[in-house]
This record gives structure tokens, sequence and C-alpha cells, in this order.
């Protein structure tokens, strides 16, 4: 990348480029291989990602959205339930609840980490509450333990948006293998992947990872023998492929990705202002991104100037979910995620992104 150009907020390129033969290898086996949905790629795939993850099961399936719905109601949702989450996160978290007719019920979240606070969840619960879906949110992994914890006494389920979070761990366990159940998203943009949609369901429950092999593809377990209304929503052979690929890496990408964090964790100390992100003690942070808050009223104008200097920067989100015209109506109060949307900005961050491409984006904060 050239001095003088524009830095973007995600760069793909020098992954692409790295593992460029290993990609090309796998493609082409794909092609010559003649299968491409739900074949022998998809399911080394699940194997490989339930080992690294230490589940019993993964089932893949076309988006982080679907991984969602299927694993709501797989975990049993049902319309007229409720189901407890977060404000801060990327619409389809509450999308997916109200799509299989249960309703979200909004928990204000952490000032530090951003992920929702544990502590608020007990009030929010009624006698329609059957689940608890927390967002492991920019890669920090929620504080599990009291989740867990309350689902227990009140006997609710517990399903993990990973979508932003894959190699993320909390006290040592892998994020999505801690609940009941985990939702994974393979959007180009996370620290897994692939080169177009894709998601993936991981459990420990042998009936929740059948129900979910079955909404796949249609309500079917057997072919043209449909039990319920399902889904067509397969992971294809091409996307698992590259994934496998790239999960081989995926270890080291994060650490890159943490040594990244870490220089501008450096580099911004100290800024007036600037609030830098934390990380708890126990947790292990992917940093799928790396947002700063700019305090005082002025990030609209650190982001204008940042612009000026040719760096892109974007804002995760600019309305928390329970503001959205969607919700609106429900009413939902959560005056943290409503300040930390008038502050967060997110840096350009990526695994190889180089230190003086850094250092040009801490300039322009300057």
């Amino acid at each position: 990348m050239k001095a003088t150009g524009t830095i973007p907020l995600y760069d793909p390129r020098p992954e692409v480029e790295e593992l460029w033969d290993e990609l090309n290898e796998a493609i082409q086996g794909v092609l010559r291989g003649g299968q491409f949905i739900l074949g022998p790629n998809v399911e080394a795939f699940e194997e490989e990602v339930a080992t690294y993850l230490g589940v019993k099961y993964a089932i893949g399936v076309n988006s982080g959205t679907d991984a969602l719905v299927i694993g709501l109601r797989a975990l049993g949702i049902r319309p007229g339930d409720e189901v407890i989450t977060t404000p801060f996160t990327f619409f389809a978290t509450a999308e997916a609840i109200s799509n299989v007719g249960a309703d979200p019920v909004f928990v204000d979240v952490e000032p530090d980490t951003f992920n929702i606070d544990p502590n608020l969840i007990p009030e929010a619960i009624t006698d329609r509450t059957r689940a608890i879906l927390p967002v492991h949110l920019f890669g920090h992994p929620c504080d599990m333990d009291p989740i867990l914890k309350i689902a227990a006494e009140h006997g609710l389920k517990v399903l993990e948006d990973t979508a932003q979070a894959f190699g993320a761990a909390s006290k040592g366990r892998k994020a999505g293998a801690i609940g009941d159940a985990g939702a994974f998203s393979f959007f180009p943009t996370k620290n897994l992947g692939g080169f177009g949609d894709g998601g993936m369901l991981t459990t420990n429950d042998a009936e929740v990872a059948r129900v979910a092999r079955m909404l796949r593809a249609h309500g079917s377990e057997a072919k043209y023998h449909n039990e319920v209304l399902g889904y067509n929503s397969r992971l294809d052979e091409m996307q698992a492929a590259i994934l496998r690929v790239k999960l081989h890496h995926l270890d080291a990408n994060n650490d890159a990705r943490r040594d990244a964090a870490e220089r501008y964790r450096r580099a911004f100390a100290g800024f007036p202002g600037i609030v830098v992100p934390t990380e708890r003690e126990g947790e292990h942070h992917v940093y799928h991104q790396y947002s700063l808050l700019v305090r005082d009223g002025r990030r609209d104008a650190v982001r204008a100037a940042a612009a000026d200097a040719g760096v892109s920067t974007t804002v995760y989100y600019p309305t928390p979910v329970h503001k959205l015209p969607v919700y609106a109506h429900l009413g939902a109060r959560a005056p943290v995620a409503e300040r930390i949307a008038t502050e967060i900005v997110c840096l350009p961050l990526w695994a190889r992104i180089e230190p003086s491409v850094q250092e040009r984006v801490v300039s322009a904060f300057r």
C-alpha cells in the first residue's frame, strides 16, 4: 500500500496473496471434484471446527443469520417466547429472534466491553423468557459465568452470537463452545472469513445438532421426507474448502490482530478524550474490530479529519437496535448503549496491517 493511498477499514488482499497457492489448490480441488453443496469439504470443515472449538457437533449453514435462526429453533424457541439480548449489536441478532416468532428483550451493556451486562439480566426475566442470546462483540468474549449461572437458575437456554469472535476464549473456553449452542458467521470481513456468505452452528447437544441439520435442508432428515418447515441453508463446498485453508492460519492471524491492537493501545495512550478498548482478565480478545471512544462530542469531527488525511473509519453501531424503527415501539431503554453509539469509532485493522499504516492512522487522529 502506498503511503499516499487511502487506508481502507479492512484489506483482505495481503492474506489472499500469502495463501494464494493453498487457496488455489483448494478451489481447483472443488471444481474438479464436481460436488458443490454439502460435500466432503463441508464434512471435513465441520469436523475440524468441532475439534478446534472442543465441541461435539458443528453444522454448516449459509450465513451467520441463519445460524442464529436455526440455533434458536433447534433450542426450542417458539412464537410468543422472549429472548434476552443486547441492543448494541448488528441487527441480525434481534432479527433472528423476531423471525422465529419470539420477542427480543433488550438489556443494556457494560460501559467498558460493550457486551451485555449480566447484572441487569435477572430483572429482565419474565414467565415468557426462554433464552439468553449474548453477543461476543468485536471479538471480546462476554462474561459467560454469571450468564450461565442465571440461565441455570431460571431454566433458560444460552445461544452465543459468535459472529465476530472466532477463536476468542473466556477462561480457557472457546467462544461458541460455552453455552448450549454457538452461532458463527463466515462473512468475508470476519476473523475467519470466506469469499462469500457462510455460517455455522456448534453444540454439544445431539438433539440440537439433529434438528439443526434437518432445518438447514428444508426440514428433512431423509430426502423428500419433510417433517417440519425448514430452510435452504446449506454451506457450499467452495466456501468450506477456502475456510479449511484459512482455519489452519486462524490462531496466527488472531495473534497478529492482537499485536496490531497493542500497537494502537500504546500509540493512543494519553490521548485526551480517547478511550481505548478493554480486555478483561481471563478473556482472550481477537479484535474483529478495534474500537475507540471519542468523548466530548468530538467523534464526528475526528472522523472527518481522519478522512481528510486518507484514513477510513466507521461507526459500529450508530443506532442501537432498540432505537431502530422496527423495535422503537417496544420503548426499551439502554442509556449506556445509547451513549456508546454517539462516541464509538472503529479503526483500520486486519491481521497483516503494517505498523507504518497504523502510524498514519494515529497521526491522522493526533
